[in-house]
């Protein structure tokens, strides 16, 4: 049913657009005008403004068909931005697998959601076919923490259920669970000195950051939650005994009351150092988003399973170790799935993606549709 030539040539022009996060503006002109062209009212929020970038999250809406408007409204949702490097993708198909040239990403995430979306909106509209109300969410700023969906203007959403075509695995992969995820800045003030004459007389904020470090919580927790250390900085110069040291630490769980105990326990284990290492240590929260779990036999799965059934694709639900901007819309009140798209290797420059995935997965977004179609409110 899909157009398998439109779909390869508009995932190439797409992914050669650079996109970087913060930097949108191109991809979203263009977007804007393609979901115009289909028949969509587009909305931008303000999001971009709110972060320092250039373009803000893509809300458009498309009518039912005649006849459908009371069936539910389904949300379609991608992310627009890209991890660096992106400009400058050179892509190489070689047998049904598509690559970068290797000095870049891909850029198959997303714009191999962001692919299966539009071909989705033109098969309903060049075939007629009957739907539901519909929406569709471009994101930004996704890819340095779903900042984008976070601050999106939640009010612009209508939809009864969401699908979120951003994750690995082959179309048929659909994750119903996922963690929260909390930035944890831990600063360390020691006491400067010069390291040739007075050593003594300081006290090394780095020193002091590496003995905490080596007891510290990290890694897997249990089978729901992690913690990472991510990010060192201090000192100034050799010659002078470092007087400040920043960690940053990421917290991780499916279970909202564990991503609260690992949180507070780095904090704690940091706080206690101040006893041990004569430095003042400051701890700073911030949460990135919630954790989510929808029950598996919510509409919004039996819709997608039902459709992949039907188009003869091995069902896998799974519980996710990643945040995506799901988190965010089922924190609006859009119970919101992530789907499997086939992006493989992401955030590297070995991604690639198979060229029967890109297609399968315009399928199963149509698919959706058109099972959604035949539910009622």
């Amino acid at each position: 049913m899909i157009n398998k030539e439109r779909i390869r040539k508009e995932f190439l022009e797409l992914i050669q657009i650079r996109c970087s996060t913060h930097d949108e503006r191109e991809i979203g002109d263009l977007l804007t005008k393609r979901l115009q062209e289909l028949g969509g009212t587009v909305k931008e929020d303000q999001a971009g403004e709110k972060l320092g970038g250039n373009c803000g999250n893509l809300v458009a809406d498309f009518p039912a068909t005649a006849g459908m408007e009371k069936v539910p409204t389904v949300m379609l949702t991608a992310h627009m931005d890209c991890v660096e490097p992106c400009a400058g993708i050179h892509p190489i198909i070689e047998n049904g697998i598509i690559r970068s040239d290797g000095t870049t990403i891909l850029g198959s995430d997303d714009k191999a959601g962001v692919t299966a979306i539009l071909e989705t909106l033109r098969q309903l509209r060049e075939q007629g076919l009957p739907h539901g109300p519909l929406q569709v969410v471009f994101t930004i700023s996704e890819e340095n923490g779903v900042h984008g969906s976070q601050n999106l203007d939640s009010s612009l959403l209508h939809a009864d259920m969401g699908f979120t075509l951003d994750t690995h695995g082959h179309p048929g992969v659909m994750s119903y669970k996922a963690p929260g995820k909390n930035q944890i800045h831990i600063h360390i003030a020691g006491k400067a000195a010069h390291a040739g004459v007075e050593p003594e007389k300081g006290i090394n904020a780095i020193v002091a950051a590496g003995t905490l470090l080596a007891d510290a919580p990290q890694g897997r927790i249990d089978v729901e939650t992690t913690c990472n250390v991510g990010r060192i900085a201090g000192g100034s110069a050799t010659n002078v005994v470092a007087d400040s040291c920043d960690v940053y630490y990421e917290s991780r769980s499916r279970d909202k009351k564990k991503l609260e105990e690992i949180t507070q326990r780095i904090v704690d284990h940091f706080k206690r150092g101040e006893k041990t290492t004569g430095c003042h240590i400051t701890a700073e929260v911030s949460p990135d988003y919630g954790p989510y779990e929808i029950p598996q036999d919510a509409p919004a799965i039996e819709v997608a399973s039902r459709a992949a059934k039907k188009l003869g694709f091995p069902l896998e639900l799974e519980e996710s170790g990643g945040g995506s901007d799901a988190n965010h819309f089922n924190t609006y009140g859009v119970p919101t799935v992530v789907l499997g798209v086939g992006m493989t290797n992401c955030h590297t420059k070995e991604e690639y993606i198979e060229e029967k995935d890109l297609y399968d997965s315009a399928e199963w977004a149509l698919a959706i549709v058109l099972e959604a179609a035949k539910e009622t409110k």
